[in-house]
């Protein structure tokens, strides 16, 4: 059994070196004082604000769970390795196992240590030029996209949706509520290839098509971002579904240009005009803290020297269908020989090496 001893003990050093990086104590301080907080008797006469400091203290809540109840998992195999008894040896096996995949994905958990990490996201994929074929490469990503939040317990809402007009997507925005989601949705920002057999080709010919996909951190109220109203134009109009027909009769879609940057956004999701233009003015806000963030970023890597901004020309992922299967991160280098599961969803691997490369 000595060699399960070592195996706990091992994770047992590396869980606390983990806790010891996420400063764990501190979580706990941060926990009590909002805590103390929340006992406020006129805390609920500003329900948004009440809201953020509840759900701050169940993330910290669950955070601190995760931890306690990892160590002291790890604390009871030991004590049942230590015994000795070979007849528990497959179960040991199977609770070390998981105990070591736990701290694979907490070391990963650390590495999400940048601003807006621990926040909500905010994903929009563009297609590329090539009409249907290129729509059609927008809506596999889109589905992708989907199938990796559903499976992480992520809350996805629709903001804005064009079709392509014969099949597929144009152009497709969505927040992505949870946790993370920033953190590790950051990895796919940039264009995206696709090389297959055309469907959509009568002599199934081969096709490279491309899709922008851009992931912006959610701007909260306190993030400084104030845009004044002679800043936008607002435009309003009927909201419409696949092949144009109007889904509603009143004009509740929503058009805000923000003329000092151009930057354009629209929202028909919501039933009524003002919560379109709330939901849209989130979005603009969004870009431009985005903008902001990446002038910074900007400013410290051309300190430290290379800086490369995600655009059209900067490809970050290719996805080959034909003559092979194979999908490759072009900055990572990591690649995966089943793309049919990377496109499904499977894409953990991908934003895990991409945050060891940022490392």
């Amino acid at each position: 059994m000595q060699d399960l001893i070592d195996r706990v003990d091992a994770a047992k050093k590396k869980l606390s070196e983990l806790m010891q990086h996420v400063d764990l104590d501190a979580r706990k301080n941060e926990l009590a004082a909002a805590q103390k907080e929340s006992e406020n008797p006129n805390l609920w006469d500003e329900p948004e604000k009440a809201q953020k400091l509840m759900k701050k203290i169940n993330d910290l809540q669950a955070e601190i769970n995760s931890w306690v109840q990892l160590s002291q998992k790890a604390n009871d195999v030991m004590e049942l390795a230590e015994m000795d008894d070979e007849a528990m040896r497959d179960e040991l096996e199977n609770e070390i196992k998981e105990i070591e995949t736990e701290c694979d994905k907490k070391e990963i958990a650390t590495l999400l240590s940048g601003k807006f990490d621990r926040g909500n996201a905010i994903l929009a994929i563009h297609a590329g030029a090539g009409g249907t074929e290129a729509h059609d490469w927008a809506s596999m990503l889109q589905r992708m996209y989907l199938r990796w939040m559903e499976s992480h317990g992520y809350d996805v809402e629709v903001v804005d949706f064009t079709p392509g007009e014969e099949a597929g997507t144009k152009t497709i925005t969505f927040t992505v509520s949870g946790q993370f989601a920033y953190g590790y949705l950051k990895s796919e920002k940039g264009t995206h290839r696709l090389v297959r057999l055309s469907p959509f080709d009568a002599a199934h010919r081969r096709h490279t098509s491309f899709a922008m996909v851009e992931v912006l951190p959610e701007a909260q109220d306190d993030d400084s971002i104030e845009i004044p109203e002679s800043d936008i134009r607002i435009d309003v109009f009927k909201s419409s579904g696949a092949g144009g027909q109007n889904v509603q009769k009143n004009s509740t879609a929503v058009r805000l240009l923000h003329l000092p940057t151009g930057i354009i956004v629209t929202c028909q999701n919501e039933r009524s005009q003002t919560q379109n233009r709330e939901t849209a003015m989130k979005v603009l806000k969004s870009r431009l803290l985005d903008i902001k963030h990446q002038e910074q970023e900007k400013e410290l890597a051309e300190l430290r020297g290379g800086y490369v901004k995600a655009e059209w020309g900067s490809q970050i992922r290719s996805y080959v269908l034909h003559p092979y299967q194979m999908v490759k991160d072009h900055r990572t280098e990591y690649e995966v020989g089943n793309a049919q599961g990377v496109l499904d969803g499977d894409l953990d691997g991908f934003m895990q090496a991409y945050l060891k490369y940022l490392k």
